[in-house]
């Protein structure tokens, strides 16, 4: 069987035409950016243009928008910028049990700092309850930071209704968006964010680009310090290149409509497995509220790890890690209350614009063979 890529929430191929709209950067718009004279100029327009791009794709606007090594330090730009800001109130963060690691490094990084951080839990679907998020809230907070979509399981937040409660007391709102961008609207505005973090790789760009997104009048203090690249937010030398392959994905990411498709093959793959195992199959995540692209589930009584192991041709992932010979529960699904016998079976099959139907049933056939053996 011919390798077949299921693990498109891990990291995208880059698309065609975004590698066609990047190839003549690397012979032509050599120039700085910053530097001012003829050779800046065209390098210096791609740039903004490309700004202007991502922009448009979650209702910002250009200036609003930070270039970024990618979705990590977009996420340490919002987090550590916003502590470390000179206008802080406050010490205190509130933040999910189940963040990206992105995400909770930097807060426990910021623990050594004086900072307090509460990690709200999550139901058994992996959703936030706003209410505990409200009931958190304390007169020192000064950040909340929830992720937009799980990377793990799909499970999408409730981002409007944690937004407004963050509006109603005056704190900043952060949302690691690296999952969602590309797959469902991420409007900023419907959001009610002041920070979102998107990573480049995750829709189809390059790897080694991402995007901030600060809303208009905050101050962050920069991670990098240096010339006053990207209106003092971020010092280097802006790569023209990479920016423009984020900011053609970002373009092509504006159109949903390929989600319906990648859509019906997830759930193609979901009930094929329960048709073929039954109650041996349990759905991790929230059956409604979920990635389009994104199926997490397991095998009852099994290793998650060893069915892949022997799936060999088949790229996916499972959150279980293995260390000293021992497999462990996916933080994830441990902060989700999954019991062991269901968490450790786990597999996730992420799926994207090259999926096709003869895939998934190749997926499925092997399964059954390997998982029956």
């Amino acid at each position: 069987m011919p390798p077949i890529y299921l693990d498109y929430n891990a990291s995208t191929p880059v698309d065609p035409a975004v590698a066609a709209a990047m190839r003549p950067l690397l012979e032509q718009a050599f120039g700085n950016p910053s530097s001012g004279h003829w050779a800046s100029t065209p390098a210096k327009a791609a740039l903004e243009r490309a700004r202007g791009q991502v922009a448009a794709l979650i209702g910002a606007a250009p200036e609003e928008i930070v270039f970024t090594s990618g979705g990590s330090e977009a996420n340490n730009l919002a987090i550590k910028g916003t502590f470390f800001a000179p206008n802080r109130q406050g010490a205190h963060i509130i933040t999910s049990a189940i963040e990206h690691p992105a995400v909770l490094a930097p807060c426990r990084f910021l623990e050594r700092f004086g900072a307090s951080v509460t990690y709200v839990p999550v139901d058994r679907t992996g959703r936030v309850d706003p209410e505990d998020v409200r009931r958190a809230i304390t007169p020192q907070t000064f950040l909340i930071s929830v992720m937009h979509a799980n990377n793990e399981v799909g499970t999408i937040q409730p981002i409007e209704g944690i937004g407004e409660i963050a509006r109603e007391h005056g704190i900043r709102f952060h949302t690691d968006a690296a999952q969602s961008v590309g797959k469902i609207s991420t409007n900023v505005n419907e959001l009610s964010v002041d920070l979102l973090s998107i990573a480049g790789h995750k829709l189809y760009a390059p790897k080694g680009v991402g995007a901030l997104y600060v809303r208009g009048g905050l101050e962050l203090e920069p991670l990098i310090h240096g010339a006053g690249h990207e209106l003092g937010r971020r010092a280097g030398t802006e790569s023209a290149l990479l920016a423009v392959g984020l900011g053609t994905a970002c373009v092509l990411a504006a159109d949903l409509a390929p989600m319906e498709r990648i859509l019906a093959l997830r759930d193609r793959l979901w009930q094929a497995l329960q048709d073929r195992f039954g109650e041996r199959v349990v759905l991790n995540g929230h059956a409604t509220y979920r990635l389009p692209n994104t199926l997490n589930m397991s095998f009852v009584g099994k290793v998650g790890s060893d069915i892949l192991a022997q799936l060999s041709d088949v790229a996916a992932s499972t959150g279980s890690a293995c260390h000293s010979g021992r497999v462990e529960l996916s933080p994830v699904l441990a902060a989700m209350g999954v019991p062991e016998r269901i968490g450790m079976g786990a597999i996730r099959f992420s799926l994207g614009k090259t999926t096709t139907s003869d895939e998934i049933d190749a997926v499925v056939t092997r399964l059954a063979w390997i998982v029956s053996a």
